[in-house]
């Protein structure tokens, strides 16, 4: 079940961008069942276990997509984030979501996890939870 909060946030955006945040809300809920999601640092972000796995953002261009482990699932498609293995992709139309994609990098999102819920205790080092 989608947060109300994430929706509060969507139904924010743009026209073109609600349409955008719905189907992505959408998508990874039906996909990560079970994740606890949330507004995180003031944007809707999926956890399993307490690890972020994807979440969205608005960005001047559009919406970001952001999956934490997203650098291992070694797709061109999504491009690295900041200093640990982040990825993201940006949206500007909801045409250009692909569901077939989206449903495969949530899954690697499960599957090749790097635990971030820890990062602070272990000053900083990102350890792997999964093997990849």
């Amino acid at each position: 079940m989608i947060n109300p909060d994430i929706l509060t946030y969507n139904n924010s955006q743009t026209e073109e961008d609600v349409a955008i945040c719905h189907i992505l809300a959408e998508e990874i809920d039906k996909n990560l069942k079970g994740a606890e999601n949330k507004i995180w640092h003031r944007h809707p972000v999926w956890f399993l276990d307490g690890n972020p796995i994807v979440g969205y953002s608005k960005l001047k261009g559009g919406i970001r997509l952001m999956f934490w482990s997203g650098q291992a699932f070694e797709d061109d498609r999504l491009k690295p984030v900041g200093k640990f293995p982040s990825a993201d992709i940006n949206y500007t139309s909801q045409d250009e979501i692909n569901k077939k994609d989206l449903k495969n990098w949530l899954k690697l999102g499960k599957e090749r996890q790097w635990d971030y819920k820890n990062i602070v205790k272990r000053k900083g080092v990102l350890v792997k939870l999964t093997d990849f």
